[in-house]
This record gives C-alpha cells, structure tokens and sequence, in this order.
C-alpha cells in the first residue's frame, strides 16, 4: 500500500509540474491578457488543490497555507470566469459578487472551524461551498455546450469546448468525491484513480495547448472587417446563396445557429464555417450576425420615419432574444448607445 501511495503522489507532482510548465507558457504568450490571467489562475489553483490532497501528509497550518487553501477552494470559480473569457461571454455582477462572497466567506469559515475543532460547523460550511462550487462548474460546461457552434475556427472550437468539458467534468467528480469522503485524502482506492485522471487530462492539456498556433488563443479584439475575398468557383456559389439570405433577412432570425443557416442553403457546416471564417474574415458566428443585425439597425436609427419605433422592438425584430445582447453589440460595433446613435444622427439631420 506504501508503493500505491507513493505512485499516487509522484502522479500528482508530475501533473503539478506539467500545469505549471503550461501556465508559464501561457503567462508569457501573446493571448489577451485577461485570457492569460484566467488560464493561468486557474492552473495554478489546480496545483493548489493537487497539493493539498496529496496521500503525503503535510502540516498545512500558517498563513501561506491558508492562501493555498483558498486557491484550491476558488478552483471552480476560476473555471467558470476562464469559460466566460474564453467564449465572450457577459459576467452577471450579481453572479461575480455572490460568488465571491461565498468564495471567501466559506474560506474564513473553514478556518474559524479548524481553530475552534467544530466538525459540525465545518460540515456545514463545507456543504455550502461545494453546492455552490458544482453550481459554477456545471455553469461553465453548460457554456461551452451551449457556445460550440459559434467559433468558425474548427480546431480551436474543439480545444476551447473540449478543455472546458474536461476540466469541468474533473472538478464534478472531484467535488462529488469530497462530499462522499472529505476533502483530504481517504484512501488510495480513491485518491489513485483520481491522481490518474487528472494527469492523464493535463498531459492531454499540454499537448493541446503547448501549440505555436496562433489559431489556439485569440485575441478578440482584433478588427473582424471582411477583407477581399479569393473565392474558387464551389466558394462563389456558396457566396451567392449566401448573399441571397442576407438579403432575405434571414439575419434576423432569432436562435439563428450556423447550422440551421447551412441547413438552409443546402451546404455542409464546414464548408459554410470556412466560408464565413477564412474568405470572409470573421471569427466566429456571432460577429457575422451581428454586422448584418446593427447595419439594419443603424439605418433605422437613422431614419426619422423610425424615430419612435421602441428600441426594445427593434432589437426583438432583429433577431435578438433581450434587449441587453443587442445594447452590448451595438456599443462593440458604433461605439456608443443605441439611444446615442440615434440622438445624434436624427438632430443632424
């Protein structure tokens, strides 16, 4: 049992140091830097968790191990704001502060409770941090299921989903565990299988994300302007129908996925994907909507026919399910409000 223990625990620093080696790399690539920042927070809470469940017995009082602890602890939080990133997707305040708050309090709880040797406050407090910590992990892979067929880029779509599902799934059979058996270590016939998967996830990791592709991390703000296009005889084809639904006004389709617009031109994804992608120059579904939905838009805004048309109205008309998705569009793309926009083209005029 001796030699299972120590297997166990050379498994868990060769995975520490391949998640360190990664988030070296990725600290100093050229990625945005929120992007950076979030990989690299979480890897190194991943290490931080690694290291306190590890078979060795440690004593794990003093104020650097409680920093460690918290590290372990914000392992889901950091993967939930890593998911958002990494899709572009909004923060909800309310979410951030709420988690936070338990994040936190939950910390200094553990703490109050270990001083103190009360195993039922413990208990509690453990129950509250882990609900909340598989509520955040279940809301990262929900993200990444739900964000798959946006990026136009095949291979990092499959990266960025694939990481995402993975580390969540991890951390959902981690978490799950320590409500079965606590958080430290119970048992080789538990922890092995554990520190196993875990490392056979991070070298999956390594290799996918030790890339000099610059495809893997992007930054996303990079100008999306269609540039001109070179199109083979199939590519103009496609182009036309394409144009052809654009005119339609099938951009306003609410829910309008890709595959349901390659669906209705009768072309594989793929095809449709590179079309949109590498001859037009757009990285991922939603930005291509979204320059079709905010020109209508802004030429409605505009027009003084229009001036009292409710902006909610022409958000729902132009394929947006609230009217905080088409705000947030509109600003990326005018660089000011809706109201703004129209404010000041109509007393212009």
């Amino acid at each position: 049992m001796d030699r299972l223990i120590l297997i166990d625990s050379a498994m868990r620093m060769l995975a520490i140091g391949q998640l360190l080696l990664i988030a070296l790399v990725i600290g100093r690539g050229q990625a945005p830097r929120p992007i950076r920042a979030a990989t690299v927070g979480l890897l190194v809470c991943i290490c931080a968790y690694l290291t306190l469940a590890t078979p060795i017995r440690m004593e794990t009082r003093g104020p650097f191990w409680a920093f460690v602890q918290l590290a372990a602890q914000a392992t889901p939080m950091m993967l939930w704001v890593f998911a958002h990133l990494l899709f572009e997707r909004p923060f909800n305040r309310l979410a951030v502060m709420l988690g936070l708050l338990t994040l936190i309090g939950c910390w200094i709880g553990f703490g109050i409770a270990r001083f103190e040797n009360n195993s039922g406050m413990g208990l509690w407090i453990g129950i509250i941090q882990r609900s909340a910590s598989l509520a955040m992990t279940a809301h990262a892979i929900l993200i990444a299921v739900r964000e798959r067929g946006d990026d136009l880029i095949e291979k990092r779509r499959r990266l960025r989903v694939g990481f995402v599902i993975v580390v969540g799934t991890l951390a959902v059979m981690v978490l799950l565990l320590e409500m079965v058996f606590g958080f430290r270590y119970n048992g080789t016939m538990v922890s092995a299988p554990q520190a196993f998967a875990i490392l056979v996830a991070t070298m999956a990791m390594g290799t996918a994300l030790l890339q000099s592709d610059p495809d893997i991390l992007f930054n996303p703000a990079v100008n999306d302007a269609p540039s001109a296009p070179r199109l083979s005889p199939s590519d103009h084809v496609l182009k036309q129908k394409l144009d052809a639904a654009i005119i339609a006004g099938i951009y306003r389709e609410s829910g309008l996925s890709i595959g349901a617009l390659a669906d209705h031109l009768g072309t594989p994804e793929h095809r449709l994907r590179a079309l949109i992608n590498q001859r037009l120059g757009y990285r991922n579904f939603s930005a291509f909507l979204n320059h079709h939905r905010i020109a209508e838009a802004k030429a409605m805004l505009a027009d003084p026919a229009h001036v009292d048309l409710p902006i909610l109205t022409m958000a729902m008309d132009l394929g947006y399910g609230s009217l905080a998705p088409f705000n947030r569009a509109f600003r990326e793309e005018a660089g000011q409000a809706p109201s703004d926009y129209r404010r000041a083209n109509i007393l212009q005029n």
